[in-house]
């Protein structure tokens, strides 16, 4: 069967898309670049270019030339007034939620703390419409929100709108984006698109696209959380499995006679290498204020115990990454959370243990490294869940 040839909107709406797309991922560029990038000539650029500014995305300017001779390039970049993404990420016990701007700055943010008996699915959508109404009032001048971004640490529905597992926090089979939403009407009169993301998913999401794997193709991301999820990306494309469930790494079992998990199996990785293992080797409980920044401001100020007890973690870390090695065969396993204070005070010991257990020829030339987005790669990759409508029709507006 033949297929119709492409309408001259649809393809409008392709390269202003593509054009975008550049700006989003690389920030400033010159009209020059954007002609190489895109393989459109001048005269196209020209024209995307007013569109999309026109349309109040991007705004051009002539840079200052300093020492440079000749004609100086339109350089091309978001506009001040243009799109924002509100971006949430919650954990068991809190919410952080912020405004990201179009290359990814973040232009403010509010952080809510959640005590037990604050966890509860109603509770929580309550506290994120609270954030949301938050960030849009404080915008400056005239930009606006495309959507909403929500990253949950746990399985997320292929639509993006419903949780249908959250173990850590006890929530199952939640149409919460439609819960958030109800809680948006009683002060919001735009009704904001709002999908939901996997942590995990949308932590390798956001390292791939701007922290510490920009360059490469083949990529896992461990969330260091109270749970322990693997987001990965597999020649360049993200991997999440037929419903959802891929990357749950936390539960493969290290020890079929270890400690019992919360899952109702015993010896799983996360009993290991969870949040609430981590914290015990250096004499914190789990929900106390300990966290990734507290215990790399330990480490690097020379804490003999942090030290100490972060070490004793690096073997069952090191098989755990074996066992994802010998699978997916990933250039670069970036660690986050919790994790990736592991990764700075033990690394040649998670490599000797990865290096035993992981079969000969798949780990030749993997690379570890601790989460170039520190504790926002989650928080980033929600924002992307929320541009992802406007960079594919950048005419779309709420």
């Amino acid at each position: 069967m033949l297929r119709s040839a492409a309408r001259p909107d649809d393809i409008r709406r392709h390269n202003l898309g593509l054009l975008l797309e550049e700006i989003h991922r690389h920030g400033e560029l010159s009209r020059a670049e954007l002609t190489q990038r895109l393989g459109l000539n001048r005269s196209t650029i020209g024209v995307l270019v007013a569109d999309l500014t026109e349309l109040g995305l991007v705004s051009e300017f002539v840079p200052s030339r300093g020492d440079r001779a000749g004609r100086p390039s339109h350089m091309v970049g978001p506009s001040d007034d243009g799109p924002f993404a509100v971006a949430v990420d919650i954990e068991v016990d809190r919410v952080a939620s912020a405004a990201v701007g179009l290359t990814g700055q973040v232009l403010d943010r509010l952080e809510s703390a959640l005590e037990p008996s604050e966890r509860g699915a109603s509770h929580v959508a309550g506290v994120i419409a609270t954030h949301i109404d938050s960030l849009i009032a404080g915008a400056a001048g005239e930009s606006w929100p495309v959507g909403v971004g929500v990253s949950v640490p746990g399985t997320v529905t292929r639509d993006g709108l419903s949780i249908s597992l959250s173990p850590n926090l006890n929530w199952r089979d939640l149409a919460f984006a439609a819960m958030i939403t109800d809680r948006l009407r009683e002060h919001q009169p735009v009704q904001l698109p709002i999908e939901l993301g996997n942590d995990a998913d949308l932590g390798v999401m956001a390292e791939h696209l701007r922290g510490a794997a920009r360059d490469c193709e083949d990529v896992v991301y461990l969330t260091g959380r109270i749970g322990v999820g693997a987001g990965i990306v597999t020649n360049g494309v993200a991997l999440r499995g037929h419903d959802g469930r891929a990357g749950e790494i936390g539960h493969v079992v290290l020890d079929p006679a270890g400690p019992l998990c919360h899952c109702g199996n015993r010896g799983c990785a996360e009993t290991y290498i969870g949040q609430a293992a981590v914290l015990a080797t250096v004499g914190q409980k789990a929900g106390t204020a300990a966290s990734a920044a507290w215990l790399l401001s330990m480490v690097r100020g020379g804490d003999e115990t942090a030290i100490t007890g972060l070490r004793s973690i690096a073997n069952p870390l090191g098989r755990t990454l074996a066992n994802l090695v010998n699978v997916l065969n990933p250039q670069r396993v970036v660690l986050g959370g919790l994790l990736a204070a592991v990764i700075e005070v033990a690394q040649q010991d998670v490599e000797a243990a990865l290096n035993k257990h992981a079969f000969d020829t798949a780990h030749g030339s993997l690379q570890l490294c601790g989460a170039g987005l520190g504790q926002d790669s989650s928080l980033m990759g929600a924002a992307e869940l929320a541009f992802k409508g406007l960079l594919a029709n950048p005419f779309s507006r709420p």
